[in-house]
């Protein structure tokens, strides 16, 4: 008796655990369910949500992320950017935008240096380690380490997608992997399109400000918004 009472106990903490912070299930759609719980019951996902439950087969969730993935981090005003010196080095290194190296910055890691996400991309540029060292990156804290490796995978993302900027933004922020799932289109992953809307967006804003030419590198060619095969994806940025 004692010992069913206690599987009892266990089972409802596995059961409880997920719920004592929200999380948001991500399915291939593109749709995020917010549950306070999950489980997997043979090949689907049990959810907990306000309201009751719902089960979705396994094959339909792509991720599972915490809640506070989506809260934003308050910007850093223009004036006070950081960093300034090492950017438009990797620019002219590169020949890619220091306005569009900025906007990744500001919406990587808003110019912490040490910031960490979830998946374990670390610094500035948020660089996989497994990147980092493909790129040669020694202190992937570093800031001119990070800026430098993450300048150049961005230069080489640009090559491959030919300076579409919508699939080059989705690749290094969900891998391109996912861009060449999807048939060479921007994932549709409410993540990768929040991200790709919000760095397009600082980068027109810095191309409207005009800063000094002096602090602009012009890139071999400048990014565009999407060329013609991307035409549903990028319609919604």
């Amino acid at each position: 008796m004692r010992l069913k009472h206690l599987a009892l106990i266990v089972f409802f903490l596995t059961w409880a655990a997920p719920s004592l912070r929200a999380e948001y299930i991500v399915l291939r759609s593109g749709q995020r369910l917010a549950v306070t719980g999950y489980q997997i019951v043979g090949d689907k996902y049990r959810l907990q949500m306000k309201g009751g439950t719902a089960e979705i087969p396994v094959e339909q969730v792509v991720a599972i992320e915490p809640e506070e993935i989506f809260v934003s981090v308050p910007p850093v005003e223009v004036s006070q950017e950081p960093f300034g010196d090492l950017i438009r080095a990797a620019a002219k290194r590169y020949s890619v935008d220091a306005d569009l190296i900025t906007s990744v910055i500001a919406a990587e890691s808003n110019f912490d240096p040490r910031a960490i996400s979830r998946r374990d991309a670390r610094g500035l540029m948020q660089l996989l380690p497994a990147t980092a060292m493909r790129l040669g990156v020694k202190n992937i804290f570093d800031p001119q380490e990070n800026i430098d490796a993450g300048t150049h995978y961005l230069s080489e993302l640009l090559q491959l997608y030919k300076n579409d900027l919508a699939l080059t933004l989705a690749a290094y922020n969900a891998g391109p992997e996912r861009v060449q799932q999807y048939g060479q289109r921007v994932p549709p992953f409410a993540e990768t399109i929040s991200y790709i809307r919000q760095v397009q967006h600082t980068y027109q804003q810095r191309k409207s400000s005009g800063p000094p030419v002096a602090d602009k590198t012009p890139p071999r060619a400048p990014p565009v918004a999407a060329t013609s095969n991307t035409t549903k994806p990028a319609a919604q940025f």
